[in-house]
């Protein structure tokens, strides 16, 4: 088993200034979803966006912590520690590798992506596929269990420019515990590109996301960054709430999502600290390449990944577009004969009444299924041919 991905470059070398200047100028006065656009090489990522869903579960032992607790009202902000411990590895720990924010490929569908965790809290397992390509979208599952937890969900981004690079997310998360049977409704947050100017990109989050517990509780998490006059990167504040009582504050925490933050009960005392660069984290286990299917990330999208390390875009647009001509005339097919795609871990329906019920605590809480193909729900009976779920 092989752990993840090395260091793939920095930000944008001096050399480069003119074409970064040139991109953001085609930026400014393009029309449409911007992940469709060709990056210059040394903007561009190694890896696929379906690598994106292990970001939720670097730190297992945190996943799982609300399966031990027996108190209600704990265990929700347990979950609230855990979402927001997953934000630095999820927004911040690629620019901060490596040196910028990297465009990341664009899944194929059907692309995999496989591996699980092993510490003290057992086998923490991960599948990630692409089930959309018009619109794109990733689903994914993460469960561990002996713990009796289980995260599934599928997302989809918009991006877009005005003064800078903005994405919304669009899907949702659903944490589920075992032990007491409840469901945690997590939303995504908007985010946008800050350092286009200097060219070092970074991540920062803004407006809010929401926490919906079936057992009665709401964490709303606001997003607010640094201005042009005051405040820190990363900031935010949060605080949850029995559902619909917002002044009714249990816990809140105030701090920085890649940095640190406390947790302090309804009379300020400190319940928790976290400190984002402490924390360990648990390398990620995938099988070696020449052991994975053909439809797995690192294997299928190999020959790129080597040409941008090279820094040889002749090479990276030509391995990208084999890929791309493949699911081209893949998709021709299926549609000639009437069929299509069939996912391997993931099945579409029609209506999910969990989120339709916890949705309800969230103000303009939709679930956009036009704009993601559909709802996504993780198949175990297709789960069971491969693992023990």
């Amino acid at each position: 088993m092989s752990s993840s991905k090395e260091t793939e470059g920095a930000a944008v070398p001096a050399s480069s200034k003119g074409s970064w200047a040139s991109f953001l100028k085609s930026m400014a006065s393009f029309n449409g979803d911007l992940s469709s656009m060709t990056a210059p090489a040394f903007i561009l990522s190694t890896t696929s966006l379906t690598e994106f869903s292990a970001y939720w579960a670097e730190m297992p032992s945190l996943l799982v912590a609300p399966a031990d607790e027996k108190d209600k009202q704990r265990r929700a902000m347990l979950v609230l520690k855990w979402f927001l411990s997953t934000l630095k590895q999820q927004y911040a720990t690629r620019n901060e590798k490596l040196g910028s924010e990297k465009k990341p490929l664009n899944p194929f569908l059907g692309e995999l992506f496989l591996g699980k965790w092993v510490d003290h809290t057992g086998e923490t397992q991960l599948v990630s596929e692409q089930v959309s390509h018009h619109p794109p979208v990733t689903a994914y599952s993460i469960w561990n269990k002996s713990k009796g937890v289980r995260l599934q969900g599928y997302n989809a981004q918009k991006a877009s420019f005005g003064r800078t690079i903005n994405v919304k997310q669009i899907g949702h998360a659903i944490l589920h515990i075992d032990e007491f049977d409840e469901d945690y409704l997590i939303t995504l947050p908007s985010l946008h590109i800050e350092g286009l100017i200097t060219g070092s990109p970074y991540v920062e989050l803004n407006k809010s996301t929401y926490i919906i517990s079936s057992t009665g509780y709401t964490s709303r998490v606001d997003y607010s960054g640094k201005g042009w006059l005051s405040g820190k990167k990363n900031s935010f504040t949060a605080t949850m709430f029995p559902n619909g009582k917002e002044k009714d504050v249990i816990y809140t925490v105030e701090g920085q999502w890649s940095e640190k933050f406390e947790i302090k009960d309804a009379h300020k005392r400190l319940v928790e600290s976290y400190n984002a660069k402490a924390q360990p984290k648990t390398p990620l286990q995938v099988a070696p390449i020449d052991e994975q299917h053909p439809l797995e990330s690192r294997r299928a999208w190999k020959k790129v990944a080597d040409a941008i390390q090279r820094g040889d875009m002749d090479a990276t647009t030509a391995e990208k577009s084999l890929i791309e001509n493949q699911q081209r005339s893949m998709r021709k097919e299926e549609k000639e004969s009437s069929r299509e795609w069939e996912r391997a871990y993931f099945t579409k329906q029609d209506r999910h009444e969990l989120f339709e019920q916890l949705s309800r605590h969230i103000p303009g809480g939709e679930i956009d299924s036009d704009r993601t193909n559909g709802i996504w729900f993780f198949d175990a009976n297709k789960a069971a041919k491969h693992y023990d779920y």
